[in-house]
């Protein structure tokens, strides 16, 4: 060893040295310590879930399950929106619709009128009395026309089945009970009694049947029928082509 060499070694070192050495290696723990505390934080939670990512991705967190139970907590019973509903509807009318109910009253008062007026016009036999006793035990669609023309003229009556006045149904009730023939007094009814026909197979004392309407065929294209208040039994054209024709008593 040269002199040189032996004087460096036995030189004495730095106080500072070993400070600087510790120093130096504490800040590494620290520094790795802290990156392994950010890298926990920075996994997903489902990181430490076994089942793995995708059950965690789709599990509902509690925030989740505090929405749907505040949600389940506010519905409104069905019984409370159908009558909020119903409210509004009824609110709603407009000043068309109230015309046409005023429109709607007033034919029911005249109604109401003829059929007192009608209760008081007539005492002769009714539908019940001819059933019991009829005028005509031999039937015949041209008797039946004919007995039916008797009452041209008669005004039109809703609900009246006398000659005091007749609604459309109440008009046929009536002659065919001279037949003993009973029928109900509604058009459906009568429709559902008779017997469907082809046009062409008509003849008169037959029966038209359309929708809330009937009277009985008058030959050549026409309807012999009690119409609509403010009108008489009469005979005119069939008027349109939705209908169909029954026969009754045969």
């Amino acid at each position: 060893m040269t002199k040189a060499s032996a004087a460096k070694a036995s030189a004495p070192k730095a106080p500072g040295s070993k400070k600087k050495v510790k120093g130096g290696v504490i800040n590494v723990a620290v520094m790795t310590l802290a990156a392994g505390l950010i890298a926990t934080m920075a996994i997903p939670a489902y990181a430490f879930n076994p089942t793995g990512a995708d059950a965690a991705q789709f599990k509902s967190s509690a925030i989740d399950g505090m929405k749907k139970a505040q949600s389940q907590s506010v519905e409104v019973p069905q019984t409370v929106a159908a009558a909020a509903v119903a409210r509004d509807a009824a609110s709603a009318t407009t000043e068309a619709q109230l015309a046409l109910q005023k429109t709607a009253e007033a034919a029911r008062q005249r109604a109401a009128v003829s059929l007192t007026s009608y209760a008081k016009g007539y005492s002769g036999p009714s539908v019940s009395d001819f059933l019991a006793n009829p005028p005509y035990p031999n039937f015949s669609l041209a008797q039946v026309f004919s007995v039916a023309q008797q009452y041209i003229g008669t005004p039109y009556v809703f609900g009246g089945s006398t000659p005091a006045g007749f609604d459309c149904s109440g008009y046929i009730m009536f002659v065919y009970a001279q037949f003993g023939i009973s029928l109900p007094h509604s058009v459906s009814g009568q429709a559902a009694m008779g017997k469907r026909i082809s046009i062409n197979d008509a003849v008169p004392g037959d029966v038209i049947i359309m929708n809330g309407h009937d009277g009985f065929y008058a030959g050549n294209g026409n309807i012999m029928d009690a119409p609509v208040t403010g009108r008489s039994v009469s005979i005119r054209p069939i008027w349109t082509s939705d209908f169909y024709v029954v026969r009754l008593g045969i």
